[in-house]
């Protein structure tokens, strides 16, 4: 037979507890008179459950049950901060009765209340998920204390696990929200690479309609070398016109593939690239030698040398040589500058996209060339040093 845990007088011991003289709970005196923590005390014997109650009452909002069922009733219906339990009941013991608290509320502390007769069951228990065990009776002064503590500890991990679920809940909200944009952000993107690569074709559509204005604006006469001129000019136009069309037409699909794919000449096609956006520049040299093939969009191909060429005569190259060669099945293409050149640390980063030096420039140039060649199944290096240039290398599948 159980012993009576308390007389039912409130022992002399009781008065001299001053519960909020032991220490501060739960941080502040503040949030404990804002609502006190609100403790269960599951035992099957009515003496000892309310006599734990009462020593609790005046620190903690305590309820009290005779068997395991009403206890796990109580705590579906309500959110206790902590339960003291008895490891010896009828119907369910201590034991069982945990395994089901867990599976209601996993963040709530359990203190086991144990006669020595059930010590080692106790101790097994702490395995299986309870906080701590109080031999019966207890010392009134140790259950305050571990009541504290533990209450705490649920709290703490209540915070905790809220944090962790608004955290997982703005993740998925972000998620969500990035694929609803991605659209958007994919057409801002291609926006700017339009506006980015449009730039040089206009200046020579500008630059070479001024010309032809001036051509139709003088006296008319049949000179074949002026008519030369005129149909030479009136071509190069057109390219650049074609070109033009060619990035607004990127623009509207915003595809990420290689369209029109066919086999391109890629010495001719640099030598496009300098005549018609480079005004023919004697600082871009392809010299002579075996043609090389690649499949892919000489218009997106276009856009890489374009950039390439443009940024090594923005960093004051004097000259940029083009060489290539194909080699066990793959084009290698090198553009070697005599320009400014770039620490390591700035070239990675400039690669990279998104970074420039240029007081005016976008970043973009780069992260452009970058996703060019991976759409044709080729890889882009830089290698730069400070005051001796910049080599951009370009590895293309080659075709026959």
């Amino acid at each position: 037979m159980k012993r009576i845990l308390f007389s039912q007088k409130t022992p002399k011991s009781h008065k001299t507890i001053a519960p909020m003289a032991l220490h501060e709970p739960f941080g502040t005196r503040r949030e404990s008179q804002r609502r006190k923590p609100l403790v269960l005390v599951v035992d099957d014997e009515y003496g000892p459950r309310e006599s734990i109650a009462f020593s609790l009452s005046a620190e903690f909002d305590t309820r009290t049950a005779g068997r395991a069922t009403d206890a796990l009733r109580l705590l579906v219906e309500q959110r206790f901060d902590l339960v003291l339990l008895d490891i010896r009941m009828p119907e369910m013991d201590g034991i069982r009765t945990l395994e089901e608290i867990r599976k209601i509320d996993g963040e709530i502390s359990v203190i086991l209340l144990t006669g020595y007769g059930t010590l080692a069951t106790a101790q097994q228990a702490i395995v299986g998920g309870a906080n701590q065990y109080l031999r019966k009776p207890p010392d009134i002064q140790e259950l305050i204390l571990a009541v504290r503590r533990h209450v705490d500890g649920t709290m703490s991990r209540r915070r905790h696990k809220e944090m962790t679920t608004q955290a997982l809940e703005l993740n998925a909200a972000l998620k969500r929200e990035i694929a609803e944009k991605e659209p958007h952000i994919w057409q801002a993107r291609a926006a700017a690479e339009l506006v980015h690569d449009l730039a040089n074709p206009l200046t020579v559509l500008i630059g070479y309609a001024a010309v032809l204005a001036q051509e139709a604006s003088a006296p008319f006469a049949p000179d074949a070398e002026r008519m030369e001129k005129i149909r030479s000019n009136a071509a190069t136009v057109q390219r650049a016109a074609e070109y033009c069309q060619h990035l607004a037409e990127n623009w509207r699909n915003t595809s990420k593939q290689v369209a029109n794919a066919e086999r391109v000449e890629v010495a001719a096609l640099v030598r496009e690239v300098r005549d018609v956006i480079f005004f023919g520049s004697e600082s871009v040299v392809v010299p002579d030698g075996p043609k090389c093939w690649v499949r892919g969009s000489a218009f997106e191909l276009a856009r890489v040398f374009q950039n390439l060429i443009k940024n090594a005569l923005e960093a004051q190259a004097s000259e940029v040589a083009v060489l290539m060669k194909t080699e066990s099945g793959r084009v290698l293409i090198s553009l070697n500058d005599d320009g400014h050149g770039m620490d390591l640390d700035t070239a990675n980063r400039a690669l990279r996209g998104g970074f420039t030096t240029k007081p005016s420039g976008t970043g973009l140039g780069l992260s452009i060339c970058r996703h060019i060649i991976g759409a044709h199944g080729g890889e882009l290096a830089l290698r730069s040093a400070v005051g001796r240039g910049t080599t951009m290398s370009i590895d293309l599948p080659s075709v026959t």
